[in-house]
């Protein structure tokens, strides 16, 4: 038998297209070689511990993906930017980001900023419109990196699921932690099922919070087989018959599959300065009535023997409750009112009560966010139940001025002044949960001297003052690649380039 040598002549191909076939190849080349031309193409001052992470998930063992999971501040975008970028010097462009929605427009912009990549925000809106227009499978163009949210992409997660993916990564993947158990996210599960083929790059900061099986539940979305069942983790890892040795042991079988760098490792080689932060802390007293306010939610939330919560409460739900009262009493009033409105129906207390919590969707996707309706309650003391919600209800509406926010407006112009005398710009960002509290602080401040100077950033922005400022950016950005064709994502970006310009909307003038 006579084997014929397959050559680029008897292929057809002209000395010109082999030569270019030739050099193409090498381009896509593996190895060393091929990831120092993404690092020499990236703009951008790469730490050797960021390196190392990338070509760690470059070259694991493993092929179904890696954790990378240093601590904040290291730079985990880098991180997975290299790996993108040595997927798409590969031409393996097939990419895929799921990230939380207030971080898309940022992956966007560190994507072309620092590696030259295109990318292209998917949302209902843009992804409903390529369809329109005849793209009948949107995920699949080649020419950009996807970036979705973690709720969009569970909405299309059959899209999603039957794409091939050269590369998926994750970012804030502790989001996915408790995907093993039984009553899990269905969120982290979805996605875990859908993505269960491609390499993957999870980042977290926080790999493991609670419980040893939250790295079970994480290696899990990497590859299933690392670490067997759920019962055999438990056996070789975790309680008294594990012991020291089966912690060690634990270490070692992560090694190919999680990377940790920690910050201290990172300045005692001098890799990063980081910028000192000065504290100055501002007790404040509450007044009688926010104390008895607390006191009064505290002690329900405690009890386990009311209707709202069931004997089986949801510690999340109870952590919202908990996030809210301390927020402020134009945060937790509403939600009582909410609380109050659940009983009248006689279902249990949900997740979606405590909707205020800007950060919510961070926890929520643990849950199962199911009511029980119909649930059979003595009547005397579900009327009592609501009487005593009612109460606390009508003593946070009673409060005025709350002392948290009074100190806030004593303590501003001290720090703001601060700053400025060590070289800052007079700007502060102020942070809060709770978007019944950022409106509260916001009506606040514009009654204290700063009306005209303020940005709301939250997960809406349906005010008249958000839009203003987006509607100005569109304008000044139109015909340029600033703009994502994602609204929720333009709008945050216009609202952090008008505060970073200076160029906040007096909403006066509306």
């Amino acid at each position: 038998m006579v084997m014929q040598e397959r050559t680029t002549a008897n292929l057809g191909f002209t000395p010109y297209h082999s030569q270019l076939l030739a050099h193409r190849l090498t381009l896509e080349g593996l190895g060393q070689d091929a990831f120092a031309r993404s690092l020499s193409t990236a703009r951008v001052e790469m730490k050797p511990h960021q390196v190392d992470a990338a070509l760690f998930a470059l070259h694991s063992p493993l092929s179904k993906g890696v954790i990378l999971a240093d601590e904040v501040g290291l730079g985990k975008t880098i991180e997975a930017g290299l790996v993108i970028a040595q997927r798409w010097a590969e031409r393996r462009r097939q990419i895929l980001l799921i990230v939380p929605a207030s971080l898309r427009k940022q992956w966007s912009q560190e994507l072309a900023s620092k590696f030259s990549i295109p990318s292209l925000i998917l949302e209902a809106k843009s992804y409903n419109d390529l369809r329109r227009f005849g793209q009948a499978k949107p995920f699949e163009r080649g020419n950009a990196v996807i970036i979705v949210s973690y709720e969009f992409a569970d909405r299309q997660v059959d899209a999603i699921g039957t794409t091939h993916w050269d590369l998926v990564v994750f970012d804030e993947a502790h989001r996915l932690r408790n995907v093993h158990k039984k009553a899990g996210s269905a969120r982290a599960k979805n996605l875990k099922r859908a993505l269960s083929e491609p390499f993957k790059v999870l980042l977290t900061a926080t790999p493991l919070q609670n419980s040893l099986l939250e790295l079970f539940g994480m290696v899990s979305i990497v590859d299933d087989h690392v670490f067997g069942d759920e019962f055999a983790f438990k056996a070789n890892y975790m309680g008294k018959s594990a012991g020291a040795s089966g912690l060690l042991m634990l270490k070692e079988r992560l090694r190919p599959v999680l990377r940790r760098t920690l910050r201290k490792t990172v300045l005692e080689a001098g890799h990063i300065n980081y910028t000192n932060r000065n504290l100055l802390v501002e007790n404040f007293e509450p007044a009688d009535k926010e104390h008895d306010l607390y006191l009064g939610v505290s002690n329900f939330l405690k009890r386990d023997d009311t209707i709202l919560f069931g004997e089986k409460n949801n510690p999340l739900v109870l952590m919202g409750y908990q996030k809210i009262l301390g927020s402020s009493t134009y945060a937790i009033s509403q939600t009582l009112e909410t609380s109050i409105e659940t009983l009248k129906r006689r279902h249990r207390a949900t997740l979606s009560d405590v909707a205020d919590i800007e950060t919510e969707d961070e926890w929520s996707e643990e849950a199962d966010e199911d009511e029980e309706e119909d649930v059979p309650v003595d009547p005397v003391k579900l009327q009592a139940e609501i009487a005593e919600l009612t109460a606390l209800r009508d003593l946070a509406r009673s409060i005025s001025a709350n002392a948290k926010g009074e100190k806030l407006i004593a303590a501003l112009p001290k720090i703001l002044k601060q700053i400025v005398a060590k070289g800052g710009a007079h700007k502060a960002v102020i942070f809060t949960e709770s978007v019944r509290t950022q409106r509260y602080l916001r009506d606040l401040l514009d009654a204290n001297g700063f009306g005209g100077q303020i940005a709301l950033l939250n997960g809406s922005n349906s005010d008249a003052e958000s839009k203003a400022i987006y509607e100005d950016w569109r304008r000044r950005h139109a015909g340029t690649d600033a703009i994502s064709g994602s609204k929720s994502a333009d709008m945050k970006a216009a609202i952090v380039d008008a505060f970073e310009d200076g160029n906040i909307y007096n909403r006066r003038q509306l």
